[in-house]
């Protein structure tokens, strides 16, 4: 190493936990490298292989990889994939040779933070170390002010939960986010999907782009198509500008497209086009555009059974369960109930400015006994509901709605009578109609009670009130 490169005489304070991972074939190279880190106080640890590098980041939190490029086994282009794909937040810095500096800057553009040719120049080492860990900080830090913010307003969305059943999800959800691979979320109304959905965005390398979500069943059959891949001027009535679709929008992130289950075979077709061709094509446009989009899906519906029944595609299902994630019911993770329920609590207190404390022994066991139907979004609304009424500092079961005490088939039981043969078109509207008078005309809160879709309520309705003999 010249002189240049050699390292001050001066003391330098003792080494903290590792925050910086080092990695080159060359042994030599490796402990000159470590040196220079590890005299300026920098936690260091040295490995001679990418496979051992990745073993590493695997266990530890490093903040900043610094990696030769062209070793053997595993390139440091390779690394740098795998690395991003494991733990996206860390900052990897490319060692080049002068021929290879055309690799280096197409590895920046895959997610690298800055190369620097060899033989390294100390001092410009150690500056784009510092400033990968600047960056590194102000992630975190921009995260957590965001973080404050939402808290502040009352606004936070988090996953809460401890269960087995909340674990598992966890667990898998950990292991798809960092992939591009598509996601398809499975479960019940009410059970979290677009929460479950911003989170794998938020833990993947698409984090800092946009997060775009749409509800394919509360958008109008004749409009979903244009909300999705955009319009021309002039593309239909109405169309006085271009407009670009959620795809467009949601560029270098994540789309996540809710009650997949019920887009129209027309929509299903130019959907698969685009999870085949990565490109849209906008209505009345000239050619189509590419984008670059991850997918995340979910319904409340049995897609096999659609795919069995004629009414979806199955290559369209294929290409959207790459990784399958069942969201559990609420009822079956009991656990979570008292811990869900604080949570919408000091949320809605908050966001209220009420001083609430908690609840009484018997409306905790009311919330943790109740069948829970409509899910979490159901126990969301009855704590805000309990808040925003509540005259106390503490939510007694005066607070809470009366099918608590009894659940569901209380409900139903005390306020339906279904005569012996009555036909099942008239059950249907019935069980619509009563939970329609339980949740004051609220059709939303109502389809997720009963576990259906909003737009099936609306066409019931529409249908009901259509002239006989029509």
């Amino acid at each position: 190493m010249s002189e240049e490169n050699q390292p001050s005489q001066t003391p330098r304070p003792n080494p903290g936990p590792v925050r910086l991972l080092v990695v080159d074939d060359d042994l030599a190279n490796l402990e000159a490298l470590k040196g220079i880190f590890t005299r300026e106080g920098i936690g260091t640890m040295a490995v001679a292989n990418g496979t051992d590098a990745l073993a590493v980041i695997r266990q530890q939190p490093i903040e900043v990889l610094v990696t030769d490029l062209m070793m053997p086994g595993m390139k440091g282009t390779e690394l740098l994939k795998a690395v991003k794909a494991v733990r996206p937040e860390t900052e990897v810095i490319l060692l080049t040779a002068y021929g290879t500096v055309e690799t280096a800057v197409k590895a920046m553009k895959e997610g690298a933070y800055d190369f620097i040719t060899k033989p390294p120049k100390r001092q410009e080492l150690l500056n784009a170390v510092r400033r990968a860990f600047d960056r590194v900080s102000l992630v975190a830090e921009n995260r957590a002010l965001k973080a404050s913010l939402a808290a502040l307003t009352g606004g936070e969305r988090v996953l809460v939960g401890q269960s087995p059943a909340f674990r598992r999800v966890m667990d898998m959800m950990r292991m798809a986010a960092p992939s591009p691979a598509t996601v398809l979320l499975l479960g019940e109304s009410g059970t979290g999907k677009e929460l479950f959905a911003r989170a794998i965005h938020e833990n993947s390398p698409r984090a800092e782009k946009p997060f775009i979500p749409i509800n394919c069943a509360g958008i109008p059959e004749s409009l979903l198509e244009s909300e999705l891949f955009g319009h021309e001027r002039g593309a239909f009535t109405g169309a006085i500008a271009a407009r670009a679709g959620r795809f467009e929008r949601a560029e270098g992130g994540t789309l996540f497209l809710d009650e997949i289950g019920e887009i129209s075979p027309a929509v299903q077709v130019k959907l698969l086009r685009v999870l085949q061709e990565r490109e849209i094509e906008r209505l009345g446009g000239s050619g189509p555009v590419k984008v670059d989009v991850r997918i995340v899906a979910g319904t409340n519906r049995d897609l096999e059974q659609l795919v069995a029944e004629g009414k979806f595609r199955a290559d369209l299902f294929y290409r959207l369960n790459v990784v399958p994630i069942t969201l559990p019911a609420l009822r079956d993770r009991k656990e979570d109930i008292p811990l869900l329920a604080d949570h919408f609590l000091r949320r809605y207190a908050l966001q209220n400015q009420k001083p609430m404390t908690g609840f009484t022994p018997e409306a905790r066991a009311r919330l943790e006994n109740y069948s829970w139907p409509g899910n979490i979004r159901e126990l969301e609304n009855v704590i805000q509901r309990a808040v925003v009424l509540c005259r106390e500092n503490c939510i007694g079961v005066e607070n809470l709605p009366e099918q608590l005490g009894g659940g569901r088939a209380q409900l139903m039981a005390g306020h339906i009578l279904i005569p012996i043969g009555m036909p099942m078109d008239e059950v249907e509207m019935t069980v619509i109609d009563a939970t329609l008078k339980h949740t004051g005309g609220d059709k939303n809160q109502a389809a997720a009670l009963l576990g259906i879709a909003a737009r099936t309520i609306y066409r019931k309705l529409d249908r009901k009130s259509e002239p006989e003999g029509s």
